[in-house]
């Protein structure tokens, strides 16, 4: 059988191909391939863009939703992508604020000329036992006033140490000191609040949280996690704020009630008690001679000052380690605790808007002279305060200053996932030494 000819299209052929508009010639699919990859890119950036944005406004305008958010997609995408995530959203919130908010004074949060002050007492807190003679009364506690960061980029009141009142104990000593900066001079919104702790008259209790930080360890399974204020010390609640980076973001340690969660770090900035009350921050190199005698320790990244001299890596650019996986110049939410030349004075320190090294230079301008920073982002850094609401006197907690994300229940009758630390009246209030380098054993 012979083979049937080729066909070669006619004229009409492709006239009828051409009117029908279901047909394309190969040159003309050759370039819409092109034209739908860069309509799907286009898309891939639009949506990327918008799930940014998304992501921004659930973690700042919903509570709970930033750790379930980061958390939920770390499971699903990956660590690395949802860093990218984070980054890319405070890249675009900051050059958002740095066009929007250029003009903005810096925001003073309090008035420092009707801050109330409460009389100092004039006895002890707790009586002395039959036949004991009176312990003499302790100075009062007051600080120096260290004025702004930035004397042409300042708001009203910025550097004044103003007293914190107790809620629950109006008239009691002043045993809390709060001061506002803004140490950034480019950016007027960037709030660093410090509260000056006297270690004199205030107990630090740290508490692990119900899930963090995680431990492997047999001993740390058997814990029982309270991950709440114990109601015993209700009474003499001060305040609370948050602990430090979740195990998963660089394994740093924690002691507690003898129990270890996560073995020390060398190079890590470590918070600890001592047996004689005392508290010591520094490098866990300096202090680990003594831990024989600590009662409880808790760890963060390097510390950001040593006995005033700021660590080299706060210089260089791009560095990750003061963001867990954010970048170290990213510009978030932090925490930070420090001490200076007075082992009787902790310095907490809350901001909003700063990168690493303008945390650490607010926090030494306010007199840490050794820093270390606890955590950072939007949900997890806050100071709260505890005040009496309502005819049963329920405590709730308050806020230091607007803004900071919250609950009225927060450590006190929800149970924290986090670890967290909080302070109490001490009862018995003691000396510590008149002098030590808080960095040195």
């Amino acid at each position: 059988m012979l083979n049937a000819p080729s066909h070669h299209p006619s004229a009409t052929d492709s006239g009828a191909l051409a009117a029908d508009p279901s047909v394309r010639s190969e040159p003309s699919l050759r370039r819409s391939k092109p034209r739908n990859r860069r309509r799907w890119l286009a898309w891939g950036f639009v949506g990327t863009f918008a799930f940014t944005i998304a992501l921004w406004l659930a973690v700042h305008k919903i509570p709970w939703m930033g750790p379930l958010v980061a958390n939920s997609l770390r499971a699903v995408i990956g660590a690395e992508a949802v860093t990218w995530l984070e980054d890319t959203a405070y890249g675009i919130e900051d050059r958002f604020n740095r066009v929007w908010k250029k003009n903005d004074k810096p925001k003073a949060y309090w008035d420092v000329k009707t801050a109330k002050k409460p009389p100092p007492a004039q006895t002890p807190t707790v009586a002395a036992p039959a036949g004991a003679a009176s312990p003499p009364p302790l100075p009062e506690f007051t600080l120096k006033d260290v004025g702004p960061v930035h004397k042409a980029w300042e708001a009203p009141g910025d550097g004044v140490w103003l007293p914190i009142v107790d809620a629950q104990h109006p008239n009691d000593e002043v045993r809390l000191l709060k001061t506002l900066l803004h140490p950034d001079k480019n950016r007027s919104w960037a709030d660093l609040f410090v509260v000056a702790v006297d270690l004199r008259r205030v107990e630090v209790h740290p508490m692990a949280g119900y899930q963090e930080p995680k431990s492997d360890k047999p001993e740390a399974a058997a814990y029982q996690r309270k991950a709440k204020i114990p109601e015993s010390d209700h009474a003499d609640l001060l305040a609370a704020f948050n602990g430090g980076f979740m195990t998963e973001h660089g394994h740093y340690g924690m002691r507690l009630d003898g129990v270890t969660f996560v073995d020390p770090k060398d190079k890590a900035c470590t918070l600890c008690q001592y047996k004689d009350e005392s508290l010591g921050i520094g490098p866990w190199t300096a202090l680990k001679a003594r831990e024989s005698e600590m009662l409880w320790y808790r760890q963060a990244p390097n510390c950001m000052y040593v006995d005033g001299e700021i660590h080299p890596l706060l210089q260089a650019a791009n560095v990750r380690h003061w963001g867990a996986t954010l970048d170290g110049d990213t510009v978030i939410r932090r925490s930070a605790v420090g001490m200076g030349p007075d082992p009787n004075v902790l310095y907490v320190g809350i901001s909003n808007h700063t990168n690493a090294k303008v945390m650490a230079e607010g926090m030494r301008h306010a007199g840490a002279t050794t820093v270390a920073q606890l955590d950072v982002n939007w949900s997890y850094p806050k100071f709260v305060l505890y005040e009496p609401k309502g005819k049963d006197g329920q405590l709730i907690a308050v806020a230091l200053a607007e803004g900071f994300e919250f609950s009225e229940n927060e450590y006190i009758r929800e149970r924290a996932m986090r670890d967290f630390f909080y302070l109490t009246r001490k009862l018995a209030p003691k000396a510590a030494p008149e002098k030590a380098a808080p960095g040195k054993p």
